[in-house]
């Protein structure tokens, strides 16, 4: 394709002689323009002085006369003016990082970064000091041994979770703790296979135990059942309680011994957590951990996109299944092994 600049040599002069077109391709144009732009980049004013410079060096020393439009001006600056910014867009993506295997920028690092809550005994625990341990704990670092870096935790709540595995810019690698795997979750995040059962059950006071025989005997007005907020305990209660008294409290680690001092009949737990706290709190009884109401599985949470990583931590957990080393990990935290 041809692009023509019509130029006028003396002003009022009719004579077509005086007017001449000035050919050259539109691809040399492009090319030149592409070649150079991103030296004009910075905004409107350098693109029209490059476009003033092209058009004077493009001149073909083929000058034909003839009569033309002022629409052949307008076609080369928009021409003029597309290319570059084109070629603005391009210079732009190419200073863009190259996007690495989340494992390779893990190991870069040096760190396995970890979102954990801390409050979920015995999964996952901070103690006053700022020491972790738990059995999600143990795995984020069985995890982190794998990939042959050391490990840094980061603290999580369950209201925030979804948003803190989400967030922008990327505050942790994966999250681990108490986190049960399900198809919301599943939607907008990824999740590993489970590495611990799971299921509802209740905690309440040991004198109290034999009140309790299925969910319509806590469904009852008296009840006052206490829930630890944005997770799936508070979901559980609220969709399967419809006379009893919710109180939603902001410590989960904390609920036990309200509910051992009365401050609350119930508290609505999972089989991972309720015997901890049974074993380490004498006042408490768990009368139906034996028939969770729900079963489910526990896992590792991650944003999408981190394939690479999914993969070796579903590794990770088939391997201790096989060698039996997650058997022993539930035998030292009094957690039933279901696989």
């Amino acid at each position: 394709m041809l692009v023509m600049l019509q130029v006028r040599r003396k002003k009022g002069i009719p004579d077509v002689n005086n007017r001449h077109i000035f050919c050259f391709r539109l691809a040399d144009l492009q090319i030149i323009v592409s070649k150079y732009a991103k030296s004009f980049v910075a905004g409107f004013p350098g693109a029209v002085i490059w476009g003033i410079f092209v058009t004077f060096a493009l001149i073909n020393n083929n000058i034909q006369a003839m009569r033309q439009t002022r629409h052949w001006m307008l076609a080369l600056w928009l021409s003029i003016l597309c290319t570059v910014a084109f070629a603005s867009c391009t210079a732009n993506d190419d200073n863009l990082p190259e996007m690495q295997p989340t494992v390779q920028r893990i190991v870069e690092r040096g760190k396995l970064q970890v979102g954990t809550t801390g409050d979920y005994r015995p999964l996952s625990y901070r103690e006053t000091d700022g020491n972790y341990w738990g059995f999600g704990i143990d795995m984020a670092e069985k995890i982190a041994e794998r990939i042959g870096v050391g490990i840094e935790f980061v603290q999580t709540s369950w209201p925030t979770l979804t948003a803190d595995v989400l967030t922008d810019p990327q505050t942790f690698d994966l999250a681990i703790g108490g986190i049960t795997i399900t198809d919301a979750r599943k939607e907008t995040m990824l999740m590993s296979d489970g590495y611990l059962v799971n299921g509802k059950t209740i905690l309440c006071r040991a004198a109290d135990a034999d009140r309790y025989h299925s969910l319509g005997d806590i469904d009852k007005p008296e009840v006052r059942v206490m829930v630890n907020p944005g997770g799936l305990n508070e979901k559980f209660a609220n969709e399967n309680l419809t006379y009893a008294t919710i109180i939603v409290y902001d410590k989960n680690e904390a609920i036990p011994s309200q509910v051992a001092k009365g401050s609350a009949d119930v508290m609505i737990t999972e089989i991972t957590e309720a015997p901890w706290y049974v074993q380490n709190d004498p006042r408490l009884a768990a009368p139906l951990l034996n028939s969770p109401f729900t079963h489910g599985e526990i896992g590792v949470l991650m944003r999408k996109g981190q394939d690479d990583l999914l993969d070796l931590v579903n590794t990770v957990i088939a391997q201790m299944k096989a060698e039996g080393t997650l058997r022993q990990l539930c035998e030292k935290y009094g957690l039933s092994y279901g696989y």
